[in-house]
C-alpha cells in the first residue's frame, strides 16, 4: 500500500491522490493479442479457400477433427479490490490485472469435431510430450474414431492448432 510504504495515513494518501492530484481508482481488465495486419489478411485469405471448398464439398466440415491442448495451471486471482491502482482522469485502463501461477500445471489434450468430442486426455505429470508421446496419442484418437464416428472412419481429415493452415508444408 501507498500509505504505508510513505508512512501515511490512508485518508491523508487518498486525498491527496484524489483531490490534489486527481487521480482515481480503476480495475484493471484482460486485453486480447493484437493480430497484425499481415495475420489478418492471412486468415481471410484462408477462410475464403476453405469457404469455396465447402461450398464445392458439403460434408467437408463432417470429416474435420480439431486438436488442442491446453496447459492447466491453477491460479490465485487478485480480487478486484486487490487489483485496482491509481490513475489520472483519463488515463488508458491497465492491460491486465496479476494473477499468481500455483506449482499445479497438467497439460489436457482434446480432439472435438462438429458433433462434439472425440477423444481427450490428461497428460500425466512429468510425461514430455515428444514425437513419439504424439504418435501414441494419435494412435489412441485413430481408435476412438473407429469406434464413436464409423461414418468418417476411413476418410477424415485432422486439423491441429499447432499447424495453422498457411504455415503448413505438405
Amino acid at each position: 500500500m501507498i500509505a504505508d510504504e510513505v508512512n501515511m495515513k490512508r485518508e491523508a494518501v487518498r486525498w491527496i491522490l484524489t483531490e490534489e492530484l486527481g487521480m482515481r481508482k480503476i480495475c484493471a481488465k484482460m486485453v486480447p493479442r493484437n493480430v497484425t495486419e499481415q495475420e489478418q489478411v492471412a486468415r481471410v485469405s484462408i477462410c475464403a479457400e476453405l469457404l469455396e471448398q465447402v461450398e464445392a464439398d458439403s460434408e467437408l466440415l463432417e470429416q474435420v477433427i480439431t486438436g488442442d491442448e491446453r496447459w492447466f495451471f491453477q491460479y490465485d486471482l487478485e480480487t478486484k479490490r486487490q487489483s485496482l491502482e491509481w490513475c489520472l482522469k483519463g488515463s488508458p485502463r491497465p492491460k491486465k490485472a496479476h494473477m499468481s501461477k500455483s506449482k499445479v500445471k497438467c497439460m489436457h489434450v482434446c480432439f472435438f469435431d462438429s458433433t462434439g468430442i472425440v477423444h481427450k486426455e490428461w497428460v500425466p505429470a512429468g510425461q514430455t510430450v515428444n514425437q513419439y508421446y504424439y504418435k501414441d496419442i494419435l494412435e489412441r484418437l485413430r481408435k476412438r474414431v473407429i469406434q464413436v464416428r464409423r461414418n468418417i472412419a476411413t476418410n477424415w481429415i485432422l486439423h491441429h492448432d499447432n499447424a495453422p493452415a498457411h504455415a503448413a508444408s505438405l
